[in-house]
C-alpha cells in the first residue's frame, strides 16, 4: 500500500508538473522573434486580406490563453496539429522519427551501461596501474562533447576508413543499427566516461563498509564479495546516475543527429526551431519533457527495489 501511494503521488506530480511545462512550452515560442504568419508568406508581401486569412487559419488573432487551452485540449487527444514546414499533421511525422531516435538512445545506453559499468567495476577492485589508466582514459570521455565525438568518429571510421555509413538511417532493422553505431558511439563516449567514475567511487566506498571486512573474515570468496556486498550496495548510486544519463541521451540526441543525418526527432527539432515551426517545436519539447519524468519515476520506483534500505518518495538510505 505504501508503494501505491507514492505512485500515485509521484504520477499526480508528474501530471501537474507537465501541465505547467506545456504553458512555459506554448508560451516560450510566442515570446520568440518573428511569427509564424511571416514564415508562411516566405518573405512575400501580403495584402491585409492575405494576412487576417492566415492569421484566422492558424488562430493567431485569439488571446494568448484561449490558444493555449484550444492546443492543450488537442494534445489530450493526441492531435498536436500541422506542421508549418511539412504541410503534415505533427503525430505524423512524430510517429515516422520517434523510431530512428529511441533506437539511437538504446544502443547508446546499451553501450554506457556496458562499458561504464564494467570500467568502474575493475578499477575499483584492481586499483593501481589499472585504475590509473582508466581514470585518465574517463576524464578524456568526459571532456570530449557529443558532437566533438560525432566529428572525430564520423571522420575517421566513416570517411577514412570507410567502415561505417555517413550518415542516414538505412533501409530494414539490421540496416538501421549499422547506421546507428557511430552515432550510438559518438552519444555514449561521454556518459560512459561519468558512469565508470560513479561506479568506481561508489565501490570504492562499499569496499570501506564493515560488511565487507566481516564477509573477509567469513572466508567468503573475493568474488562473491565484490559481487553480493561491494557492487550490490553501489547499485542505488548507478542507479540514480542512470537517470541522469537516460535524459542526458534524449537531449544530446539533437547534436548527434544533426552530425550524422539520423532523421530522428532531434535533427526534426533542429530543423524545425529554424523555420520556427511551433507546433512542431511545441509537440517535441513537450515529449522530451514527459520522457524526462517518465525516467525519473521509473528511477524513483525501482531505487527502493535494488536498495532496500531506501525509504519510498525520501531517496534516502535509512540510518
Amino acid at each position: 500500500m505504501n508503494f501505491l501511494r507514492f505512485a500515485a503521488r509521484r504520477l499526480a506530480e508528474m501530471a501537474a508538473t507537465l501541465l505547467g511545462a506545456s504553458f512555459m512550452v506554448f508560451g516560450a515560442m510566442y515570446l520568440a522573434p518573428g511569427d509564424p504568419a511571416s514564415f508562411l508568406l516566405s518573405g512575400r508581401s501580403a495584402s491585409p486580406a492575405a494576412l487576417q486569412a492566415i492569421n484566422a487559419q492558424y488562430h493567431l488573432d485569439d488571446p494568448f490563453l484561449v490558444r493555449y487551452l484550444r492546443w492543450l485540449g488537442q494534445v489530450l487527444q493526441g492531435d498536436f496539429g500541422r506542421s508549418l514546414t511539412y504541410r503534415t499533421d505533427v503525430s505524423r511525422l512524430l510517429a515516422d522519427r520517434l523510431p530512428a531516435t529511441l533506437t539511437l538512445v538504446a544502443m547508446a545506453l546499451v553501450v554506457v551501461v556496458v562499458i561504464g559499468l564494467a570500467l568502474g567495476w575493475i578499477g575499483a577492485v584492481r586499483g593501481g596501474a589499472t585504475d590509473s589508466a582508466i581514470l585518465l582514459s574517463t576524464t578524456l570521455a568526459v571532456g570530449t562533447p557529443s558532437f566533438v565525438a560525432a566529428v572525430l568518429l564520423q571522420g575517421l571510421f566513416a570517411v577514412r576508413l570507410g567502415w561505417f555509413p555517413t550518415s542516414g538511417t538505412g533501409d530494414g532493422p539490421l540496416d538501421l543499427l549499422w547506421h546507428l553505431t557511430l552515432p550510438a558511439i559518438a552519444l555514449a563516449l561521454y556518459l560512459i566516461g561519468m558512469l565508470a567514475r560513479v561506479t568506481r567511487s561508489a565501490m570504492l566506498d562499499a569496499l570501506e563498509g564493515e560488511h565487507v571486512t566481516v564477509a573477509r573474515s567469513r572466508g567468503v570468496p573475493e568474488r562473491e564479495v565484490i559481487r553480493r556486498h561491494v557492487f550490490r550496495n553501489s547499485l542505488g548510486t548507478v542507479l540514480t546516475t542512470g537517470g541522469l544519463i537516460v535524459s542526458t541521451l534524449l537531449v544530446c540526441t539533437v547534436l548527434v543527429e544533426s552530425a550524422f543525418s539520423v532523421g530522428g526527432i532531434g535533427q526534426l527539432l533542429e530543423l524545425s526551431t529554424t523555420t520556427k515551426d511551433f507546433p512542431t517545436v511545441q509537440a517535441i519539447s513537450l515529449l522530451v519533457v514527459a520522457l524526462f519524468m517518465a525516467v525519473n519515476l521509473v528511477v524513483d520506483l525501482l531505487h527502493p527495489v535494488v536498495d532496500p534500505r531506501v525509504a519510498l518518495g525520501t531517496g534516502r538510505a535509512d540510518a
